[in-house]
């Protein structure tokens, strides 16, 4: 099924008798997702753009690419660096809440979502939120809807800001010290005054840290920076960012079982010892892309998160049983007859 409008999407799930599987460009699907496939790419366009007031708005199944481009065209773009996957809507991207390097300076993308509308698994239509930050009352459902992945309804539309895009990126590479060096390294740069928008370890075990804003200041920041890494190993300064472009590229082209391990840096070295397959780091070491073999489940520390994104591994229980009850009394309110499934 593919609705053109949210008034046909809210009669759709209204008549609903099977599960929905709520799709924008199926890029972000899981291994477990089944259902009968809500299409939502006929909910396309973007109906407000206001370069100067740093807003967009946008429906649902608007293409990634498009946004960008327009966003380019006016030397803006969004802060929380979704991945470029071929054929991924923008609320895909909000329903899983995608957040790339750039998370650690700007934000996660809840964090840039202004507004939404959605429509619930009984088919009522739902706006919360605005085109300026700090325009709700009563609960903030934005951020609710946010990584909901259409288990609490399908997201229609969303308000986006946006921000200027920096005239200079470099990238610095820290090379020739150990894992343990390589996370006190990524410590120590995004704890100084250097504004550090990246800090990851890609697969061959290089540290990548990256510089933007003007250049005269990113110059002046990479020196600095660049004394603050001496300690730990060679290092080299080179301009662009195709470095986390490659590191984004890891998740997508991974073959193998692929896990998503979220937690604090410091639990990361206990947790990468136990790691049987490559891995790459982002977030300074908060965030793990690990390949395992199908029959692999990890050991996690107290309030890390991990989620199967690819393979057959096996699913791990929700770690937190309080956590997990208010998400079903959560997700009842909304969807009450269990029709609604995950949204990609």
């Amino acid at each position: 099924m593919r609705p053109d409008s949210e008034a046909e999407l809210a009669q759709m799930i209204r008549g609903a008798t099977v599960p929905l599987r709520i799709t924008g460009g199926g890029t972000r699907l899981h291994p477990d997702d089944n259902g009968l496939r809500l299409d939502m790419r006929g909910i396309t366009g973007i109906t407000l753009y206001e370069p100067e007031a740093l807003t967009l708005v946008a429906r649902a199944g608007t293409p990634l690419a498009e946004i960008e481009a327009a966003l380019a065209a006016e030397k803006q773009m969004l802060g929380f660096e979704p991945d470029p996957r071929p054929g991924s809507t923008i609320g895909g991207v909000a329903a899983s809440n995608a957040s790339g390097a750039r998370r650690i300076s700007a934000g996660a993308c809840r964090d840039a979502m202004l507004g939404v509308r959605f429509v619930t698994g009984e088919g009522e239509i739902v706006k919360n939120g605005g085109r300026v930050m700090k325009n709700v009352t009563g609960y903030d459902l934005v951020k609710l809807m946010a990584g909901s992945r259409g288990q609490l309804g399908a997201i229609t539309e969303i308000a986006l800001k946006t921000m200027p895009m920096p005239p200079l990126r470099v990238t610095l590479r820290l090379s020739g010290t150990g894992i343990e060096g390589d996370l006190a390294a990524m410590v120590a740069a995004m704890g100084g005054p250097n504004d550090v928008t990246g800090a990851g370890r890609l697969p061959d075990g290089k540290v990548i840290l990256r510089l933007e804003g003007l250049p005269g200041s990113v110059e002046l920041r990479a020196q600095a920076l660049r004394r603050v890494l001496q300690p730990f190993g060679q290092i080299e300064i080179v301009e662009g960012d195709d470095d986390f472009r490659r590191l984004r590229e890891f998740q997508m082209a991974s073959t193998s079982s692929l896990w998503r391990i979220v937690l604090r840096s410091s639990q990361a070295l206990a947790l990468l010892s136990q790691l049987p397959g490559r891995y790459a780091l982002d977030w300074g070491g908060a965030l793990i892309w690990a390949e395992a073999p199908p029959d692999w489940t990890p050991l996690l520390p107290a309030g890390a998160r991990a989620a199967r994104l690819r393979g057959k591994a096996a699913q791990l229980p929700v770690a937190d049983p309080v956590t997990a009850r208010l998400q079903q009394g959560i997700r009842a309110k909304f969807d009450p007859r269990g029709i609604l499934g995950r949204e990609q």
